[in-house]
């Protein structure tokens, strides 16, 4: 489970595949004059090269694991909705979660209505709509690095005293370099922990108008796609039937496709919008459901 072991892991893979033109005892020595998770390390590197000549036994290894994540489609569609109430009771609050349950509980509704015993359509919602209400803002990221976990992990993988430097891009001192429309991210000091904590017991503002962020582009149009969205399953809800059914599926899992951020996630949702449109069009004007022969 540790991303950053996975560079040592590729090293002792390609050693043992000779690509690398240096000793393993000179590996391990610079392992060991680094300083940093010195064992874990070497044991890492070891079971890169034991990947390369014994595969099998890694693949055995791996198999024998008990799963570190709970899987969406292991739980049923009530553990899901709840598993994601929660989360977005953490990122703003209860009365927030309790926008994503009703909308939920509306097209679970409007699907058992039906009377196909489907739960697909209410499952992706349950999905999708928690993606678009949860999007990654300063205040989640704030929240993210303060709430335990962040440090936890950092104790798992780095040894000794350790100097924080975070690599960001403040979006009211930033401004997209005027050719290329990137945003170059700058450095930050271990200083910027307290204000991590600050703005994460501040997360009550967002999208509010006392929000510093909330008349931000981005931030306005996260905003209007989850409003959108939530708009767009009520509709569905309020309309849905046999014809038009798979169709509403494929509206519902739209948001899966937006993507990246910045002028990445800008191409995605254009491309998302222009496909939402077309859909729209399908479900409220569905084709005639063919009847059997008698």
């Amino acid at each position: 489970g540790d991303s950053i072991a996975t560079n040592m892991f590729l090293l002792g893979y390609a050693w043992q595949r000779g690509t690398i033109p240096v000793s393993l005892h000179a590996l391990i020595a610079a392992i060991r004059i680094n300083a940093v998770a010195v064992e874990a390390n070497i044991r890492t590197l070891q079971l890169g090269r034991l990947a390369a000549a014994r595969p099998d036994l890694i693949a055995e290894a791996t198999a024998r694991r008990e799963p570190t994540r709970v899987r969406n489609e292991d739980l049923t569609l009530d553990a899901l909705v709840e598993r994601r109430a929660q989360l977005l009771t953490d990122y703003q609050n209860a009365g927030y979660a309790a926008r994503y349950r009703r909308l939920v509980a509306r097209v679970q509704e409007a699907e058992q209505r039906l009377g196909m015993g489907s739960e697909r359509l209410s499952r992706a919602v349950a999905l999708n709509a928690h993606k678009l209400m949860a999007y990654k803002d300063e205040y989640e990221v704030a929240r993210l690095y303060t709430s335990g976990d962040f440090l936890a992990r950092l104790r798992q993988q780095f040894s000794g005293d350790v100097t924080l430097q975070f690599h960001l891009a403040p979006p009211l001192i930033t401004r997209p370099d005027p050719v290329t429309g990137k945003v170059a991210k700058r450095t930050f000091g271990p200083w910027m922990m307290p204000v991590f904590r600050l703005l994460a017991r501040l997360r009550g503002l967002r999208g509010t108008p006392l929000d510093p962020f909330g008349y931000l582009a981005d931030r306005r149009r996260e905003r209007g796609l989850r409003d959108d969205y939530e708009a767009l399953m009520q509709h569905v809800s309020d309309n849905l039937s046999a014809a038009n059914f798979d169709t509403a599926i494929a509206l519902a899992v739209l948001p899966d496709d937006i993507r990246g951020f910045g002028h990445v996630k800008d191409a995605s949702v254009a491309a998302v919008e222009k496909r939402a449109q077309d859909l729209r069009r399908a479900f409220d004007h569905p084709a005639p459901v063919a009847k059997a022969a008698e």
